[in-house]
């Protein structure tokens, strides 16, 4: 029986097309929006440094690695970037300084994350912040491959006793220079990406935040403001939502942390929890943006979450 996935394709392109040529047409389609575009590299100023400087308290080192969403693409000033919001907010958040080093690069892949974490080998961050998926989609890396390359990057910094809160992939159907219907599918293929990279991270003792439509409908409804000039990267306005459901993700992996600290030496007690399996995790995660996904810390945990939905405004 044909799976549902081939169905759709072949629904939308005509029965004697094949979903590898649909792919193709939608990384072309891609490829052109891109072009239209533009497809620079150029950097922003470089918000590395410490924020809050004048703040109490033990300075917390924060690593940014992942793609262009990361950077910061489109900004014209370092105060501008996601790493920069990042080190102001969490500053205020956990009231003592937070150093910024951001090794994110436009165009990035997952497979490009160790070589990110290799250039800040010998610095020690207390947590890493990874957003990375979208250059995966439009370059047709198989979302197992590209969902176990980020799972090795997670276990990497958490061996080094580094906590790790990623972004999930963003969803492409919000994006405008990409027609449809290939939008459509490019939402689908990008969602199912977001619940692969949820189930490996977690696994592998990550903390997932669905960035799914960058906040969903509100890049939709207010993308006026929430997108930059290209309608492709987010404005300063969209990254600073962006980072508005990132920063209490980062501040409760290291809250957590230091409880888990301050009790190792007490045995451990059972409380009731919110669980349920990895995998029902990331698919509400994926359907519902700024959620966080966090493993059980309970032994033999690994295959359940905890899943920490956004409060909505009143």
């Amino acid at each position: 029986m044909p799976r549902p996935r081939r169905i759709a394709a072949t629904a939308l392109i005509g029965s004697g097309a094949t979903v590898s040529g649909f792919y193709g047409f939608l990384v072309g389609e891609a490829l052109l929006a891109r072009r239209a575009i533009g497809s620079s590299e150029e950097r922003p100023p470089s918000p590395d440094g410490v924020y809050g400087d004048d703040l109490p308290g033990h300075t917390i080192r924060v690593l940014v690695i992942g793609d262009s969403a990361a950077v910061g693409f489109g900004m014209t000033t370092a105060e501008a970037t996601p790493s920069a919001m990042i080190g102001i907010g969490l500053a205020h958040v956990m009231d003592a300084p937070v150093e910024v080093k951001c090794r994110a690069v436009v165009g990035a892949q997952t497979s490009d994350l160790m070589r990110q974490i290799d250039e800040v080998s010998d610095w020690d961050p207390d947590v890493a912040l990874i957003v990375v998926g979208t250059n995966d989609v439009t370059h047709q890396v198989a979302p197992g491959t590209s969902a176990r390359l980020l799972a090795d990057a997670v276990r990497r910094l958490v061996a080094a006793d580094c906590e790790v809160v990623v972004g999930t992939t963003p969803d492409l159907g919000t994006v405008r220079p990409i027609m449809q219907p290939l939008r459509a599918v490019a939402r689908r293929w990008s969602r199912n990406l977001a619940r692969r990279q949820t189930i490996a991270l977690v696994e592998a003792g990550g903390r997932a935040v669905s960035l799914g439509g960058l906040l969903g409908t509100l890049f939709t409804e207010r993308r006026d403001i929430m997108f930059g000039a290209d309608n492709f990267h987010p404005s300063e306005t969209g990254y600073a939502n962006m980072v508005s459901v990132l920063i209490p993700a980062i501040a409760a992996s290291l809250r957590e942390k230091a409880r888990s600290a301050a009790y190792a030496s007490f045995a451990p007690t059972s409380t009731p929890r919110d669980l349920m399996p990895v995998r029902d995790a990331a698919a509400e995660a994926s359907e519902n943006a700024g959620t966080q996904v966090v493993q059980d810390g309970t032994p033999g945990g690994g295959r359940w979450a905890t899943v920490l939905r956004r409060r909505r405004a009143s």
